[in-house]
């Protein structure tokens, strides 16, 4: 179902609103394929090495290697469905850029703004 003329208007004036109040976050959320295939195959063959493990661990009823087979297999989970690159940095500010100063009352915000707007206030 397409969205109406002033319904996408208003999405848009939302997403313009996001990237203007918190960049990183609508930056991380932009970008919904940003896994490396390289992370999720070698997370995909890290757990079915940990599931290998636990099945011979249970067929030769060895505790410590059913231990050690399900932390395999659940690293290797972890691993294909997290969102992080094994060589990435968290981005660090630089030294002389300034953070965006805090609103001056905590409850007050963009969609505040607005609203008084539209009410007149």
């Amino acid at each position: 179902m397409a969205l109406s003329e002033r319904e996408q208007k208003l999405l848009d004036e939302l997403e313009r609103g996001l990237y203007a109040s918190d960049s990183a976050l609508a930056h991380k959320l932009g970008k919904p394929g940003s896994r490396s295939p390289k992370i999720l195959i070698a997370g995909a063959l890290l757990a079915v090495m940990g599931l290998s493990l636990l099945v011979v661990a249970v067929t030769l009823q060895f505790a410590i290697f059913g231990v050690a087979g399900f932390l395999t297999m659940l690293a290797g989970l972890i691993l294909a469905t997290s969102g992080k690159s094994l060589g990435a940095k968290s981005p660090t500010p630089k030294q002389g850029s300034a953070q965006k100063p805090a609103p001056t009352l905590p409850g007050k915000g963009f969609f505040d703004d607005r609203w008084d707007k539209r009410q007149g206030s």
